[in-house]
């Protein structure tokens, strides 16, 4: 069993039946026709050559069969992951040269390291650091950025930039340069792929193909656009009109590549590497998670940072660049029928007969024809209506997205990232720093207190009851001191104080000494200091302290109790 823990395929493989195979097959088959032009298209977006996306698509998937927990997670290249990487890379090295590439596949290495050990030293936690918000809003920033990039290629321009700004103003100043043949086979790939995307299976559903093969048909879409465009760039001789090709792709299976040792290198990567695995994680395991909650499975958040990691480090040592789980590819593999990791190691190897047979085909394939595929995939991840109803839920959550967005579009990808985890976490101290505190009376008829500005309630002048809806910790140690003493000032005839407590899940010792100072000044001012509900962590923790030696007052089991003692 102990085994079995970090290695999953222990687990899964003992209950493998012919029908398991046979499930898994067809999902293969499904999920490689969706991913053969995802893979070369991906791999061009992170700025490397075409067959990178292949190699990236072989050893990560069996790696991550052996060591994943998620029995339908699709893992390979994916858009927001290839951006990162061309973002990183772009920075130590020059796109095209060996030095790109090498500098590729160490990041992946790096990646791989980091999550394992992550894994190993149960430190998926540190990933919650990205909310949900942070996530959403970081993809479909990103997911805009990438659409601009790839403008240039259908267009057929030079355009460049990192930044949105950038990216903006160099396609408005070589607008000009624009191939008309290059349009010409771009702009019906784009309308067929946004189409078919979702019209195409209902059409041919309604036209009387049974489902299955009209989901089948739907999703090879991407394929079949990859085929009509090599076809026409053969019968026209696009390339003569100066339309890009992929050019030749060496057939074969990944090579054995080894990162690069080089200090300076590692120490430029190391961080994008930290930021690349939390995005990586955080993506991969909510698919992974969302999946498995439909057929009742189970996810284990560290052992999916060592399958992540594993092929990440499988990605580096065979060519590839970094991959995580995919979302509309785990989506397909798990509607196809996978019903266990097996499914990604038959994909890696349809990939693999790919590479060695149908490479020499692909030579003539359009760059405008991947980049209309990257286009499709990545607004298809943009969510903008989330950006209004988080607003309408959280003003903090909504500046965290609408900062990340910003930060993402004018800044870059990794600052996008930083903003919002910086603005997260400001914004989160800044609340619990202002606790939400209520005044509280008893509700007539009933042993229940709530909120005087809510409800109508008894109150006791002799009594003021405060109830405090936060942990107390450093942040807001003083603000607590201050409100109470406000409260007394403001009813002089008081003779006793509640602290109410119900929420108060813990008390660091910044809030201890606060605690101290409250229960002395109320004392020098004729007050009894008296807390009610505390749980019994907390409870604990206050009797080690010897804090309850000196309160003044009494710790009461429920509210309902000191009222009926003290406000008489």
């Amino acid at each position: 069993m102990k085994l079995s823990r970090y290695l999953p395929i222990l687990e899964w493989g003992r209950e493998y039946r012919r029908e398991t195979l046979v499930s898994d097959l067809m999902a293969a088959v499904i999920v490689t026709i969706m991913l053969i032009p995802q893979s070369l298209a991906y791999a061009m977006l992170a700025g490397l050559p075409p067959e990178t996306g292949l190699y990236a698509s072989m050893a990560p998937l069996v790696l991550y069969a052996i060591f994943g927990t998620g029995r339908t997670l699709a893992v390979g290249p994916v858009a927001v992951i290839s951006l990162m990487t061309a973002v990183a890379v772009g920075r130590v090295a020059d796109e095209g040269s060996m030095g790109y590439i090498t500098a590729a596949l160490t990041l992946a290495v790096l990646s791989g390291v980091i999550l394992v050990a992550m894994g190993l030293f149960r430190l998926g936690f540190i990933a919650n650091f990205l909310s949900h918000p942070v996530i959403s809003g970081f993809i479909t920033a990103a997911g805009l950025l990438i659409a601009a990039g790839q403008m240039r290629h259908i267009l057929g321009t030079g355009a460049g930039g990192h930044t949105g700004v950038e990216i903006a103003a160099s396609l408005v100043t070589t607008i000009g340069e624009a191939n008309l043949w290059t349009l010409a086979v771009a702009i019906p790939a784009l309308a067929f792929l946004a189409w078919a995307r979702k019209g195409a299976a209902d059409l041919l559903w309604r036209l009387g193909l049974p489902k299955f093969y009209a989901n089948l048909i739907g999703r090879a879409a991407p394929l079949l656009a990859v085929a009509a465009s090599i076809a026409a760039v053969k019968i026209f001789d696009l390339s003569a009109h100066g339309v890009a090709t992929v050019g030749d792709i060496p057939a074969g299976l990944p090579p054995f590549t080894l990162p690069s040792v080089d200090p300076a290198l590692i120490s430029a990567l190391i961080g994008p590497a930290l930021l690349l695995s939390a995005v990586g994680f955080v993506e991969s395991v909510s698919v992974a998670q969302t999946l498995a909650a439909k057929r009742r499975q189970r996810i284990d958040p560290d052992q999916e940072l060592i399958g992540l990691g594993a092929a990440n480090i499988g990605a580096g040592f065979s060519g590839g660049f970094p991959v995580t789980g995919g979302f509309a590819r785990s989506v397909v593999n798990f509607d196809a029928g996978a019903a266990t990791p097996a499914a990604g190691a038959f994909t890696a190897i349809g990939i693999g007969l790919a590479s060695l047979f149908l490479t020499p085909w692909l030579a003539d394939l359009p760059v405008a024809v991947l980049a209309a595929t990257i286009i499709v995939a990545v607004l298809s991840l943009a969510d903008f209506p989330i950006i209004r109803r988080t607003w309408r839920y959280s003003k903090s959550d909504g500046a965290a997205m609408t900062g990340t967005i910003l930060a993402t579009l004018l800044v870059g990808v990794e600052a996008g990232i930083l903003t919002g985890v910086v603005l997260s976490i400001g914004l989160h101290l800044y609340k619990t720093s202002r606790p939400h505190t209520a005044i509280v009376g008893l509700v007539p008829g009933t042993e229940h207190f709530r909120n005087v500005d809510r409800h109508a309630v008894t109150l006791s002048p002799r009594l003021i009851t405060l109830r405090v809806d936060e942990s107390l910790y450093f942040p807001n140690a003083r603000y607590l001191e201050d409100r109470v003493l406000e409260l007394v000032a403001a009813q002089p005839e008081a003779k006793h104080f509640v602290l109410m407590c119900p929420a108060v899940n813990a008390i660091d010792a910044s809030a201890l000494e606060s605690l101290e100072v409250i229960n002395q000044r109320l004392k020098e001012g004729g007050l009894s200091f008296n807390l009610s509900e505390v749980k019994g962590p907390v409870m604990d923790r206050l009797k080690r302290s010897g804090f309850l030696n000196h309160l003044t007052g009494k710790v009461y089991l429920s509210q309902y109790e000191a009222f009926m003692e003290l406000g008489g």
